[in-house]
């Protein structure tokens, strides 16, 4: 059972109580994609930091900015007497950290930045208000971190591992790597009680007819894409065992009453001896919920997509990235296409829907592997496909490799930014990316008008060959125009 919060009666009691106040600078209102998919999901890393806290004897509130706006925290940070600010960033929250920790420091608060980018941009957040970024895990290093600030005794700084700030001179200071929490299972659950996590729950049930809640079972990821970031986690697998997973999944079934859940480890089906025993604990508590979660096409075998369909998962998102295994070899990506196809008509033959997540763009990429990745879908049919153009994010092989060859140029002024909208020189322009995801869509349009066989869509598949007709030539048009411009 998790710690449950600190009984918040008035705010002048909690102000004298508090020793750290975490938010996450995300804010569902001002972002008009998410408010049409209606999607939202807990902020579990800094969930897991206050419940840790709490069970070290600190006192901790969050701050959960998915529902509330940029107005009604910075009135916080100026209203509250100041103790310490934790902040969680990640390269789409950028521009509301930095000014979340400017108004911070405005009115007195320590700074602490964590989370998946600053440990890459340490110079940059310290400059923009940080005090101290943490780099990795945050439970411990904030265990550690919090009593010092409190005390104002910034000189100890320097013996705690897992950090960065700046020196009396002004020079930024990188100590040494705190290790990893081994023992997943002695950690206490994420303090979801410390927020509206009903809310969350409720939004998908107005928007989608179910409510869903999120949950995490491991730790990291130990592949290589040369794409991926792993600053918080590194390369590394770390797997609570399946009773004490169990043990918080029926809490939270009898606590918020969810209808599905999202997995949210980085690969679901890592561990193929895991899933089996969670099967049993599943079976055995009648824990069958229905679940989406991410895997690997090289980590899914007949028996394991056969054992996710009885566990009662709905639908399987697989990293397809691109058709064309060269390009999946230069990502280091460490599967193959057909690997992918398979995996996506296994889930077909039992049940379950796929989603595959692709990547216009990476380096080396030509006509044909475009067009090989357009084959692709077509061939493996999943339920639905999400595009995205490849940007180096700061710390991976990608954007170190793209730096060294002077390939990426800033478009707009660091804090207000993010590494999405790094420019790639030499690489092809977002409206050649806008054609072939129509190109892409269109075709995969036309193969299911096919395969269903409807013979009163004759008219619609005659109007989606002319189309796709249309953009391949407009495709190859702006590609021949743009090598020219070149």
């Amino acid at each position: 059972m998790p710690q449950l919060p600190v009984c918040d009666e008035d705010r002048k009691e909690r102000e004298q109580m508090q020793d750290l106040l975490l938010t996450h600078g995300y804010f569902l209102q001002e972002d008009p994609k998410e408010m049409q998919i209606m999607k939202p999901y807990p902020p579990l890393g800094i969930l897991y930091i206050c419940s840790h806290l709490r069970s070290r004897g600190f006192k901790v509130e969050v701050h959960d900015s998915t529902f509330s706006t940029q107005e009604a925290l910075h009135k916080r940070l100026r209203e509250e007497t100041p103790t310490v600010l934790g902040v969680y960033a990640n390269l789409m929250t950028r521009p509301k950290v930095v000014k979340i920790l400017a108004e911070a420091k405005r009115h007195g608060w320590k700074t602490i930045v964590g989370g998946p980018e600053p440990g890459a941009y340490v110079e940059e957040y310290l400059r923009a208000g940080a005090d101290v970024v943490v780099m990795g895990e945050g439970e411990l290093t904030m265990e550690e971190l919090l009593p010092i600030l409190r005390s104002s005794a910034t000189q100890q700084l320097d013996g705690v591992r897992g950090i960065a700030y700046l020196d009396k001179d002004g020079n930024a200071v990188r100590n040494s790597p705190r290790p990893q929490i081994q023992d997943l299972d002695a950690q206490p659950w994420p303090e979801r009680e410390a927020i509206d996590t009903q809310r969350y729950v409720d939004t998908w049930r107005t928007h989608h007819g179910k409510g869903s809640i999120s949950l995490i079972t491991a730790r990291g990821c130990p592949y290589h894409c040369e794409w991926c970031s792993h600053q918080v986690y590194g390369q590394t697998h770390r797997r609570r065992k399946p009773r004490f997973v169990a043990d918080e999944l029926e809490w939270l079934r009898n606590r918020y009453k969810p209808d599905m859940l999202w997995f949210a480890d980085d690969v679901f089906t890592i561990h193929h001896g895991w899933l089996q025993e969670w099967r049993e604990q599943v079976t055995s508590r009648s824990l069958h919920i229905p679940f989406e979660c991410i895997s690997r096409a090289d980590r899914l075998t007949e028996e394991i997509i056969r054992t996710l369909a009885e566990l009662g998962c709905f639908r399987l998102w697989i990293g397809s990235e691109s058709g064309s295994q060269r390009i999946l070899d230069r990502m280091k990506r460490g599967v193959t296409v057909e690997q992918v196809q398979r995996a996506t008509k296994l889930c077909r033959d039992h049940g379950i829907q796929t989603g595959m997540f692709l990547m216009w763009g990476y380096e080396g990429e030509e006509m044909e592997d475009i067009e090989a990745t357009i084959e692709h879908v077509r061939a493996a049919k999943p339920d639905v496909f999400l595009t995205t153009v490849s940007y180096p994010i700061k710390g991976t092989p990608y954007f170190k490799r793209a730096q060294e060859q002077g390939r990426i140029r800033e478009t707009r002024p660091w804090a207000e930014s993010s590494d999405r909208e790094l420019e790639i020189l030499g690489r092809r322009s977002g409206d050649f990316y806008q054609i072939a995801n129509q190109l892409l869509k269109h075709e995969v349009e036309l193969v299911r008008i096919d395969v269903n066989q409807d013979l009163t869509q004759h008219e619609e598949a005659g109007f989606l060959k002319a189309q796709i007709a249309a953009e391949r030539i407009n495709m190859h048009f702006v590609a021949q125009k743009e090598m020219v411009s070149a």
